[in-house]
């Protein structure tokens, strides 16, 4: 699907279907010209319902307000909605909100977001009838936007709601056909395609990096860990920043086996490192002037004769000792290696982990929000704020002191599970932090993506399954620093 803006005025535009937006259930805005039509066919114009008027060649779809998510979520109905017709091409105007580019940048993303489906293992594919799109410049409230300034919003949105799906179909490819190895191959392809370094270290490698909490992870499984370096590097970059994501392609639990029903679903816990594969791919195809380095630790937890086991020592990168309560603590241990492996390549001037790593988050914070942690307010605050404005829910969890001696040892320095069953997702970031250096513990945050990364029912305008979870935030994020520190360059020359 084709997206593109036109300075053309609605009615000049020949198209299939026209897409009209009913804001706060308002059927007496002046644009809305079939209102006995709809009242008639029970349409009341609340979020996300659609009423499709083929003889009027309409299909109207409601939306509680000119916010950005809901404006978001109205748009992928819409299409939805459309892709049981055979509406080719689709027209819309603008429903501009506070911030212009916000608004034009969800409606794009909504659209590309409403047409996907997985479908790779089903026999009888989802149809995609609609081939292009035209945004009319002109807006429903009479505001104005240069037409040159929406093309590029909506050229920005395209690629990052692209690079989600790609991260979405990642994860939601099984076990089976998604080992570490084809992961590495995943991230191999990219850089080829998107003109990145790349880096993979096999079982050798890993070896020669002393990485021995990411290497008991992978002992039992038969197919073969691997770790993954991605660099975009543009010239003249303002920041320097590590991304590290969680590559389980699959977790059993190990000895500590988890029970069936838990199993089910495990092909989600490597959506960190598909996060991190989709933000590589969106950073480098917006040529944002940073320096991002991905790293993946991709591996499997499986059960053998030669699984690592609950009593056992491992010894980390940093040479930190860990001891082994549970088994199924696995992917704090493969992100402990990865850390240390991000601060000592990279030096970066920010270091952000991705991890569907504690079902205590989704305890604490439900399904569809990411709890963020660390020890700079300043950065949680800067990192929530950018999630908001990206349409990504997040919500911070505080570090305290007390928790901390909850992973103490009596035997190493460090144990793998908390003593406690009480704030699993902060205890398993407060581990994480035995592995962050001084010099980075306030240019770190921790993202546990394990309640949105995968879930299985459609929510907003995501569908049942993965939701490329971290992926707009995180880009989000990066412009957002980008804009700081041009407007602190701005005021430093004055």
């Amino acid at each position: 699907m084709q997206i593109e803006t036109s300075p053309k005025k609605r009615h000049e535009i020949e198209a299939d279907v026209e897409i009209v937006c009913v804001v706060d259930k308002n059927l007496e805005h002046s644009w809305i010209e079939d209102k006995e039509l709809l009242e008639s066919a029970g349409f009341e114009g609340g979020q996300d319902e659609t009423c499709f008027l083929p003889e009027k060649r309409k299909l109207y779809v409601g939306s509680d307000s000119l916010h950005h998510d809901d404006i978001r979520s109205a748009y992928a109905a819409a299409i939805r909605a459309l892709r049981k017709t055979k509406a080719e091409h689709v027209k819309t105007g603008l429903y501009l909100g506070k911030c212009a580019a916000q608004n034009v940048k969800a409606m794009a993303e909504g659209m590309i977001f409403g047409d996907y489906e997985y479908d790779a293992y089903k026999s009888e594919k989802a149809k995609h009838p609609i081939k292009k799109v035209t945004i009319s410049c002109e807006d429903f409230n009479g505001k104005s936007l240069d037409c040159e300034k929406a093309k590029g919003y909506v050229e920005n949105a395209v690629i990052v709601a692209r690079a989600t799906n790609y991260t979405r179909s990642i994860v939601n490819t099984p076990p089976d056909d998604m080992t570490p190895e084809m992961l590495a191959l995943k991230a191999v392809a990219l850089a080829e395609a998107n003109d990145l370094e790349c880096i993979v270290l096999d079982e050798k490698g890993l070896e020669a990096e002393n990485m021995g909490a990411f290497l008991a992870v992978s002992r039992a499984s038969d197919h073969p860990p691997r770790l993954v370096h991605l660099a975009y590097k543009p010239q003249n970059a303002k920041f320097k920043i590590a991304l590290v994501g969680k590559g389980l392609t699959y977790d059993s639990g190990g000895l500590s086996l988890k029970p069936a029903e838990y199993m089910v679903t495990m092909k989600s816990d490597k959506s960190g490192a598909c996060a991190v594969l989709g933000i590589m791919k969106a950073v480098s195809e917006l040529k944002l002037p940073i320096e991002v380095h991905g790293i993946i630790g991709a591996t499997e937890n499986m059960i053998g004769g030669n699984a690592y086991k609950p009593d056992d020592i491992l010894k980390a990168k940093n040479g930190k000792t860990i001891e082994i309560r549970n088994t199924d603590a696995e992917g704090r241990l493969v992100l402990a290696d990865c850390l240390c492996y991000a601060q000592e390549k990279v030096e970066p001037d920010y270091l952000f982990d991705f991890a569907t790593l504690t079902g205590a988050c989704v305890v604490a914070l439900g399904e569809y929000t990411t709890g963020v942690m660390g020890h700079d307010r300043t950065l949680k605050h800067s990192f929530s704020k950018a999630a908001t404005n990206a349409g990504e829910l997040t919500a911070t969890l505080p570090f305290n002191r007390y928790l901390r001696k909850l992973i103490k040892s009596e035997i190493a320095d460090v144990c793998n599970i908390s003593s406690s069953r009480y704030g699993g997702a902060i205890t398993a970031a407060l581990f994480l932090d035995h592995f962050i250096e001084k010099e980075y513990k306030h240019k770190w945050l921790h993202l546990d993506i394990a309640g949105p990364a995968y879930v299985e029912k459609p929510w907003g305008y995501n569908p049942a399954g993965a939701s490329g979870a971290g992926v707009r935030m995180t880009v989000k994020w990066f412009e957002q620093i980008l804009k700081q520190a041009e407007k602190e360059a701005k005021t430093s020359t004055h």
